[in-house]
C-alpha cells in the first residue's frame, strides 16, 4: 500500500475525495490516500507544496499559478472545479456600510499573503476601478478568525466563497453586499514535481478515480441531503449551490492559465507572464 498525502479546504466542493476514500476506491488501486484539511486555505496550501508537506493539493486556480509562477516546483494535473468560485463581498452586520462603491478605502481581510481571499481583492478592486495599490490589508488566517474579527466589530470587508459564509450572514454575523465570481475555473489539482517525477503510474490511478467519482457526484441519490447534513448547511443552499457547480475531468485550458496570469500581472501580483506548459504536466 502506498501513502499518499494530500490537502484541501474543509468546504463541500471536496466531498467526492471524501466519498471515494470511504469507500476503498483508493485502497482498491494499493493506494492509502491520506487527506489532510487545510482550513487557511490556498496560501497556506502553497506553502506546504513548496516545503514538500503534501503531495497533492485541491486549490485555487489563481492562488496555484501565482505560486508555481514564483518558483513553486509544483504542476497543474487537471481541472478539479470547472464552473467558477462564487466570492461573497461581506462586512460585519452591524458595520455602517450599505454598498460595494463605500468599500474602495476600507481594509480587506485576507487569511494570508497569496490566499484567495487576497488575490480576488485584487481583481475585485481593480474590476471596479479602484487604486490596488492602496488596499489595505487584515490577516485573520481563516474563516474563524474572520467571524471573532467581525464579531468583534472590524471595520474591514471579506472575500470568502458564498455558500460557506452564508450560515454566519443568516446568523447576522457577515451581511452580504454582494456577490463575485472568479473569471475562471475556480480549483484544480496541483502536484509536486518530486510526486510527479517517482509516482506516474500512481498519479494516474488517482486521477482515474476521482474522475470516477466526480463525473456521477450530482447523481447521487441523495446527495444533496448527504452534504446539507455533512457540511451544516441547509438543503435550499445546498441545491443551490449545485445548481451552479460543475466537476471538471480534464487538463485546464492553456487559454485559462494566460488569462489567469495576464490578470495577476496587471495587478503586479506576478513579475512576468510565462509559456503556459511551465505551469502544466503533462
Amino acid at each position: 500500500m502506498k501513502s499518499v498525502r494530500i490537502i484541501g479546504v474543509p468546504e463541500h466542493f471536496n466531498l467526492p475525495w471524501h466519498l471515494a476514500i470511504e469507500e476503498g476506491a483508493f485502497e482498491d488501486r494499493g493506494i492509502e490516500l491520506v487527506w489532510t484539511d487545510v482550513p487557511e486555505g490556498t496560501g497556506r496550501m502553497c506553502e506546504l507544496l513548496t516545503n514538500n508537506e503534501t503531495d497533492l493539493a485541491i486549490i485555487l486556480t489563481e492562488g496555484i499559478v501565482k505560486s508555481i509562477s514564483e518558483g513553486n516546483p509544483v504542476k497543474i494535473v487537471q481541472e478539479y472545479i470547472s464552473s467558477p468560485l462564487l466570492w461573497g463581498i461581506h462586512v460585519a452586520h452591524q458595520s455602517s456600510y450599505q454598498s460595494i462603491s463605500e468599500l474602495e478605502t476600507a481594509p480587506v481581510a485576507i487569511s494570508r499573503q497569496g490566499s484567495g481571499s487576497h488575490l480576488m481583492a485584487n481583481v475585485h478592486a481593480k474590476h471596479h476601478g479602484w487604486d490596488i495599490n492602496g488596499l489595505k490589508y487584515e490577516t485573520i488566517n481563516n474563516l474563524d478568525g474572520a467571524i471573532h474579527s467581525f464579531s468583534e466589530g472590524s471595520q474591514a470587508y471579506f472575500l470568502w466563497e458564498h455558500y460557506t459564509t452564508k450560515p454566519w450572514v443568516e446568523k447576522r454575523v457577515f451581511r452580504r453586499l454582494g456577490d463575485f465570481p472568479t473569471p475562471w475555473p475556480c480549483f484544480v489539482i496541483a502536484v509536486t514535481e518530486n510526486f510527479i517525477g517517482k509516482n506516474s503510474n500512481l498519479l494516474k490511478h488517482i486521477l482515474e478515480v476521482i474522475n470516477t467519482y466526480t463525473i456521477e457526484f450530482k447523481k447521487i441519490p441523495s446527495i444533496d441531503r448527504t452534504l446539507s447534513n455533512r457540511y451544516k448547511q441547509t438543503l435550499e443552499n445546498i441545491q443551490s449551490w449545485l445548481s451552479k457547480t460543475e466537476w471538471g475531468q480534464e487538463q485546464i485550458k492553456k487559454g485559462t492559465i494566460d488569462t489567469v496570469q495576464s490578470s495577476l500581472f496587471d495587478l503586479k501580483l506576478i513579475k512576468e507572464i510565462r509559456e503556459s506548459e511551465f505551469f502544466l504536466y503533462p
